[in-house]
C-alpha cells in the first residue's frame, strides 16, 4: 500500500508532546487518504520544533500508533530540530531582503497595547524602526510583514485573503530563547522535502497566507493546501495532546478508524471489514475531498 510519488507528495506533522489522539487521527488518515488515493506519497514529519515540549518517548509512541492504524508512511521521518542550519540560512536570506528585525518586546507588552488581529494580540510595532542588532542575544526576531494582501485557494474552504499587516502584525521567526519558530520551520522543512500538498487541520488555517509570503519571500514553491475541520471536545475545545485528550486504542483499530472515516463524511463499507487492509483498500478508493465540510 505505500504510495509512489507520482507528483504527490503529501505528509502528516504530529507534535510529539503526548499519546495521538483521535483528533491527530483525524488529520492523519485524511492525509493518508488524499495522498494514497492518486498513488502519492505519503511522510512523516515530527513535529518537535519547540524543544521545551517535545519529548522522543512520545515521538516514539506516536510512530507506533501510527503502525497499528495501518498508517504505513514513505521514507525516513523527519526531525526538525534536526534541521537548525537549513532553519539559520532562512534567517540569512530574509535578513539581507530586510525582512527582519529584533525585537525585546514581551508577550505581556504586546497584550497590554490592545491591539487585536486576525489571531488574538497583534503586534503594536514598537521596534519596528529602533534597529536593535539581530544578532543580540536574548531578542526574538520578527518578520516585517506588507501591508498586502495574500490570497490563498483552500481545496476545502475555497480562497483565503489575509492582510498580513493589519490583520496578523509582524509576526516571530526566531524566539528570544533562539528558537525557530514554526512558521519559518515549516515553510524551509516541506520546500526541502519536497512536499507539494499539504492536509492538515483548519486550526492552521490562517497560518497559511503568512507561510505564503515567506515561501515567496524565500524563493520557495507553494503546495496546494487543504484545511479539515477540527474534532472538537464537550465544551468545543480543540482535542490536544498537552491536556492528555483521548488518546487512541492502538490494540483496536477498527473502531476509531470508522468514526473518523465517518467524522470526515466518507462512505463506509457496507458492512464491518475483516482487518485494516481491507477497511484501507475501501477508503483509498472511496476518498472524496468534497466531501470535507468546510468549518473550523
Amino acid at each position: 500500500m505505500n504510495g509512489q510519488a507520482g507528483g504527490y507528495r503529501g505528509r502528516f506533522a504530529p507534535s510529539p508532546t503526548g499519546p495521538l489522539h483521535f483528533g491527530s487521527l483525524v488529520a492523519a488518515c485524511a492525509s493518508f487518504l488524499d495522498a494514497r488515493a492518486v498513488g502519492g506519497a505519503w511522510l512523516l514529519r515530527i513535529d518537535d520544533i519547540d524543544q521545551t515540549r517535545a519529548r522522543r518517548e512520545a515521538a516514539d509512541d506516536i510512530l507506533r500508533t501510527l503502525e497499528a492504524f495501518g498508517l504505513t508512511w514513505d521514507e525516513t521521518p523527519q526531525y526538525p530540530s534536526q534541521r537548525a542550519e537549513r532553519h539559520r540560512a532562512a534567517l540569512a536570506t530574509l535578513a539581507r531582503r530586510g525582512r527582519l528585525y529584533a525585537c525585546d518586546c514581551s508577550r505581556a507588552r504586546v497584550r497590554a497595547a490592545g491591539l487585536q488581529g486576525a489571531e488574538g494580540p497583534r503586534y503594536f510595532g514598537r521596534c519596528r524602526a529602533r534597529g536593535l542588532p539581530l544578532e543580540s542575544a536574548g531578542l526574538a526576531l520578527r518578520a516585517r510583514t506588507p501591508d498586502e494582501t495574500i490570497r490563498v485557494v483552500d481545496r476545502v474552504h475555497g480562497e483565503i485573503a489575509q492582510n498580513l499587516q493589519r490583520d496578523l502584525g509582524d509576526f516571530i521567526v526566531r524566539r528570544a530563547d533562539g528558537g525557530f519558530a514554526y512558521q519559518l520551520a515549516v515553510v524551509v522543512d516541506d520546500a526541502d522535502w519536497g512536499i507539494d500538498h499539504v492536509v492538515r487541520g483548519a486550526d492552521l488555517l490562517l497560518s497559511t497566507p503568512r507561510q505564503v509570503w515567506l515561501q515567496r519571500e524565500l524563493g520557495l514553491p507553494t503546495p496546494t493546501y487543504a484545511h479539515l475541520p477540527l474534532v472538537r471536545d464537550a465544551a468545543g475545545r480543540k482535542l490536544s495532546k498537552s491536556d492528555r485528550a483521548h488518546p487512541v486504542e492502538r490494540n483496536d483499530p477498527l473502531p476509531a478508524l470508522l468514526s473518523a472515516l465517518r467524522f470526515l463524511r466518507q462512505p463506509l463499507p457496507p458492512e464491518r471489514p475483516d482487518g485494516l487492509d481491507e477497511l484501507w483498500r475501501w477508503a483509498i478508493a472511496h476518498w472524496r475531498v468534497r466531501a470535507l465540510p468546510a468549518t473550523r
